[in-house]
């Protein structure tokens, strides 16, 4: 099966909106580290087009701000499945995939399941706080308002989702909006979960 574009596929919303930083790298430079599962057309992972790694690789820790003030810091989630997820407020398909992430996240998250969603708006709480509070959003936000953290995970485009395991290590990037609520996003949030 060659490449196909998110929309193709099952599970993928249409779209991403792609950034350009001195300090982010273009798409392309980040595929080498990662390979489409093609095991089968049944596995969750290839239907929601995730990039795995080829080699087990520890996620990077970070603190950001979050809102309210609370930092958030990836190592306060050790031992859960964490989403992690780079988003603005401007980016239409951002906007049309939190919806499922907020249903991924109800459903997941009594079970070691978290959503750390990491907005680059400039704006900061004044134009993320009334974002969230309209898409009545539950999981943590923090704010990369340097973009630091996004451009420590080489996120070249908006939105970018980085799935992580119990372990801290980076189990699949998605590239683009998914529709996190899908049959084979939860298939992949339990397959994580249940550590395969």
């Amino acid at each position: 099966m060659g490449y196909r574009p998110a929309s193709a596929h099952a599970g993928a919303v249409r779209g991403s909106v792609v950034i350009s930083r001195r300090r982010l790298i273009v798409a392309g430079a980040l595929l080498p580290f990662f390979r489409p599962d093609r095991a089968s057309a049944k596995d969750p992972f290839d239907t929601l087009q995730l990039f795995r790694p080829r080699r087990r690789t520890t996620a990077p820790d970070f603190a950001v701000p979050g809102l309210g003030g609370s930092p958030i810091r990836l190592g306060d989630f050790k031992g859960q499945v964490i989403l992690l997820n780079f988003w603005a407020t401007w980016c239409p398909p951002c906007r049309e995939e939190m919806p499922s992430m907020e249903r991924l996240y109800r459903r997941f998250k009594s079970r070691g399941f978290t959503i750390l969603a990491l907005s680059i708006d400039r704006g900061g709480e004044q134009v993320v706080g009334p974002f969230v509070k309209s898409f009545a959003l539950t999981f943590p936000i923090g704010l990369d308002l340097g973009m630091t953290v996004a451009g420590e995970y080489r996120m070249a485009g908006l939105p970018t989702s980085i799935l992580i395991d119990r372990r801290g290590a980076i189990a699949a990037v998605a590239a683009g909006a998914r529709d996190w609520d899908s049959p084979a996003a939860r298939e992949v949030i339990e397959q994580l979960l249940e550590g395969r």
